[in-house]
């Protein structure tokens, strides 16, 4: 005997995991996709402060569960980077500076001002997440994961912590792989 078409109404265990992780994937299709012709300014003013309008919190909530190798995943990840530079600019300026002559290419590729103040940093990060509308979506990624490289190797010749020093460089190779997808078109 089968339960009649009532029985699963009466069954509340939350919402579907995979009809939420739908609902991230197209969310970041539609921005990462959507937006890009835009030259409306409200509309890239809109997707750099995202995460300052509808919450941290509820972008985790949509994104953070991604792959890296996803849209989701990349935005969340540039997301959050944004988040930790204005949190603490004079702090990952300095790990920017510790690693900038380390890391020559990835100082070049990231366009960080010279020399690499908080102010510099915040606009850096700025310009990078505007690049979601404006730029294309890999050498978004790429910029983001130069940054990350140089940071990771300004905490390592800090020595800031071998755990923070390897989040760091997880973030750099994630966002460089996900460019990577991106210029062959396999970014979803």
């Amino acid at each position: 005997m089968t339960p009649g078409a009532g029985f699963f109404d009466e069954i509340r265990a939350g919402d579907d995991p995979a009809m939420l992780q739908e609902a991230a994937d197209r969310a970041a299709t539609l921005l990462v996709r959507g937006a890009r012709d835009s030259d409306d300014e409200t509309v890239v003013d809109r997707v750099l402060h995202l995460a300052e309008t509808e919450g941290l919190e509820t972008l985790a909530q949509l994104w953070a569960g991604s792959p890296p190798e996803s849209l989701a995943g990349s935005l969340w990840r540039l997301y959050v980077m944004r988040a930790w530079v204005y949190a603490d600019p004079t702090g990952v300026a300095a790990q920017f500076e510790a690693g900038r002559t380390r890391a020559q290419v990835a100082r070049v590729v990231a366009g960080v001002a010279d020399p690499p103040g908080p102010d510099g940093l915040r606009a850096m990060v700025d310009d990078v997440l505007r690049g979601i509308v404006r730029a294309d979506f890999a050498d978004v990624l790429l910029r983001a994961a130069a940054f990350a490289r140089v940071v990771a190797t300004g905490r390592a010749a800090l020595e800031a912590g071998h755990e923070e020093t390897a989040r760091m460089l997880t973030l750099a190779e994630q966002l460089e792989a996900a460019g990577h997808l991106e210029m062959r078109h396999e970014l979803a």
